[in-house]
């Protein structure tokens, strides 16, 4: 791990901000298709999408079941994290709670900025929202990016985007196609192909 640009207090904790370095890696690898590169550099052995629960029409949103299905997602990578802690990104829209509104921040994808913290799933799952804050139309309870600091494997909710990408080993992948509340909304990708999962826009 590289040295934390910077430190914030929460939960009676200090927590590590991370900085520029500690993303770089990502945006080395990624392009700017509609593939799963588009957000996973190719570095893994498998890759697959998690979409929300949400209606197709109008893609109205049921905040329960998002909920379980955060809480299993999380449980899934946390099996395969090795006991490492995890880099959490929360990205910067304006209104999004970002959980350390002062904090130094890295840029990632197309010049997005996000707040990076040195922390684990327990955190991930529980930092968002903050008491009293609803969610918007296409907010994210879970962090947009995360990943263990072995960088083994990686997920990534991109902007607008109401699905996450994922890459990592095969056991990872597998996990989460065959978890019951995951597996209805999950599916496995090729590089090569289109990664939006039916139904979403674009398509």
């Amino acid at each position: 791990m590289t040295e934390p640009i910077a430190t914030r207090l929460k939960d009676g904790v200090v927590w590590p901000i991370g900085g520029q370095a500690e993303v770089d890696w990502i945006n080395e690898g990624v392009d700017s298709s509609r593939r799963i590169t588009g957000a996973i550099p190719p570095l893994f052995a498998d890759y697959a999408t998690v979409a929300d629960f949400r209606t197709e029409e109008g893609l109205q949103r049921d905040l329960g079941s998002e909920r379980r299905q955060d809480l299993a997602f999380v449980d899934v990578l946390h099996r395969h994290d090795g006991g490492r802690s995890w880099w959490i990104g929360y990205l910067d829209t304006g209104p999004a709670d970002i959980v350390f509104r002062d904090a130094p921040k890295a840029t990632l994808y197309h010049g997005w900025p996000y707040v990076f913290v040195l922390a684990g799933p327990d955190q991930a799952a529980t930092w968002r929202p903050a008491p009293g804050v609803q969610p918007n139309w296409k907010s994210h309870e879970l962090p947009e990016v995360m990943f263990p600091e072995d960088r083994s494997w990686l997920v990534s909710f991109l902007w607008d985007d109401d699905w996450a990408c994922i890459g990592g080993p095969d056991a990872l992948i597998d996990d989460v196609l065959s978890d019951p509340v995951l597996a209805p909304n999950a599916r496995r990708v090729d590089p090569q192909q289109n990664a939006t999962p039916p139904g979403r826009w674009p398509g």
